[in-house]
């Protein structure tokens, strides 16, 4: 078993503090998701640190992950989601670039052994990168 890891990021022509904001805003989050996120539902808070969400992950056709999240804040920019059912840890950053703002997505978790921990960590950080350039497409549309 290793450490698996995707990651993505977009540069975006807003003010840092507006992307900030709607990147912390849970309850709007589901404008900024893609097809593959479903049954979105803040369960407890609802903007940075302290939010629980939960949804369901379809990465493939055959692969759903059920997703608990909770979130907190370590630095000013910067949240960490740590879901409860999973070793999967996403962080969001999102930092000052001249005029606008840079974000950066990148989930890690434990893949699995074996012949499947190959393919896993072969395909799964393409396929995961892919899914989070649609999101980083949306934020954008929407600030």
């Amino acid at each position: 078993m290793g450490k698996v890891t995707a990651t993505a990021e977009r540069k975006i022509d807003a003010p840092v503090e507006k992307v900030r904001e709607l990147v912390a805003d849970y309850t709007a989050r589901p404008t900024i998701l893609t097809e593959q996120y479903r049954d979105y539902e803040v369960v407890e808070g609802g903007t940075g640190a302290g939010t629980v969400a939960k949804w369901k992950l379809q990465a493939t056709s055959k692969r759903v992950r059920d997703v608990a999240a909770t979130v907190s804040e370590p630095t000013p920019g910067t949240l960490v989601e740590t879901d409860a059912n999973s070793t999967m840890v996403t962080t969001w950053t999102v930092r000052e670039v001249g005029e606008g703002s840079l974000v950066r997505i990148e989930t890690s978790w434990t893949g699995a052994g074996g012949i499947g921990g190959f393919f896993e960590k072969t395909f799964a950080p393409g396929g995961l990168k892919r899914i989070y350039d649609g999101v980083l497409q949306n934020l954008e549309k929407a600030v």
